[in-house]
């Protein structure tokens, strides 16, 4: 179990905050970039091993500050490439990160909350309930843990070109930690990753939506599952809060000044709940004039789930239906449910402060 620490973790430090450090310690803002690629370019995480720094400057830091990771406890590999880490970060939390490699592609899925505060009723993160936020450098050492277990190709390149925030938890929930992270993901001294080669994926928090659009430029993709408020409001209560009208008239102005970029519409297929005609139509007029192209997620299943997966005839249907109203369709290629690593599934282990899941134990043996 890793033990906690009084340091300043360097992890939680974007380029701003680092230079902001320095400066407030009598130094000059460059040691900041000198430090972010020490760290997050050469996987040092020993501050007396970065040797453009000053001895004095070395020892100074060191009495303050460390890079601290979470601890790897488990490290799986799924038949079809599919990594899968959970990785401990304090007594009875831990998270998970999912690796998916796809031809020259290489997507990192990040988690950004120790469960998830949201109760999606598909989802296996959700029936875990919620414990806390993680920190900005809890998020991006998820980015640290996997480039340092997968290392380089052959030309020298990063294995990992993509991060999607799909991980555990809503992470726009955790605004201010997600946004520092996905700035370290784009910083040329951290891992230079493109706005396009980034997605937040949301379920709709209307309010930080509208304030992402002020301070980042990342992809945007909605947990949407639902063509009505009706359904909507069952599968992702958060529904009831923010709507779907004002979800996505949200989503569009989050794109209004973006040219040529587009929302990924997240829509997992559920057997004889949300895949009939009636719903492929309802959703094709519902996104008639939004910039978008959505993909598909076969279900995959967990033990706690009621769910089933709809069939992959009823799958071609509704995306064809989809296609013929002139959207763009794509269904996701289900990777890792081997080592329960398909999307849905990530669970980690979480101490859960919701109560979410001894109330649904109670419950069960309620019923029995």
């Amino acid at each position: 179990m890793p033990e906690q620490s009084e340091k300043m973790n360097l992890l939680d430090l974007d380029r701003a905050a680092m230079e902001a450090f320095f400066t407030s310690i009598g130094e000059k803002a460059f040691r900041a970039s000198q430090v972010m690629k020490w760290i997050h370019q050469h996987r040092v995480t020993d501050i007396a091993e970065m040797n453009n720094l000053s001895k004095s400057l070395r020892d100074n830091l060191q009495a303050m500050a460390e890079v601290r990771l979470p601890e790897v406890v488990v490290d799986q590999k799924s038949e079809d490439g599919t990594r899968k880490w959970l990785l401990q970060l304090d007594s009875g939390n831990s998270i998970e990160t999912v690796f998916i490699p796809e031809g020259s592609r290489g997507t990192l899925c990040v988690s950004s909350q120790i469960g998830c505060a949201l109760e999606c009723s598909f989802c296996a993160t959700g029936k875990q309930g919620f414990n806390r936020n993680l920190t900005a450098g809890e998020i991006i050492s998820q980015v640290l843990v996997a480039n340092h277990a997968l290392g380089f190709d052959k030309d020298g390149d990063r294995i990992i070109t993509n991060v999607v925030m799909m991980g555990m938890g809503e992470p726009l929930l955790n605004f201010d930690n997600v946004v520092s992270a996905m700035s370290i993901m784009m910083d040329d001294f951290a891992y230079g990753l493109s706005k396009r080669r980034i997605t937040l994926s949301t379920a709709g928090v209307v309010p930080a939506l509208e304030r992402l659009r002020e301070v980042m430029d990342v992809s945007l993709a909605l947990s949407l599952h639902a063509p009505n408020n009706t359904l909507r409001d069952v599968l992702v209560p958060l529904n009831k809060k923010y709507p779907i009208k004002e979800t996505l008239a949200a989503c569009k102005d989050y794109f209004s000044d973006k040219k040529h970029r587009y929302l990924t519409v997240e829509y997992v297929m559920l057997k004889g709940v949300n895949d009939k005609p009636e719903h492929a139509r309802e959703l094709a007029a519902l996104l008639k004039n939004m910039p978008s192209k959505v993909n598909l997620i076969p279900f995959n299943p967990f033990s706690e789930s009621d769910y089933e997966r709809s069939s992959q005839k009823v799958i071609n249907n509704f995306r064809d239906i989809l296609v013929s109203q002139g959207l763009t369709v794509m269904t996701r290629k289900t990777r890792g449910d081997d080592i329960d690593a398909a999307c849905g599934q990530l669970a980690g282990r979480v101490k859960d402060k919701t109560k979410r899941t001894q109330r649904r134990v109670q419950m069960q043996v309620g019923a029995k």
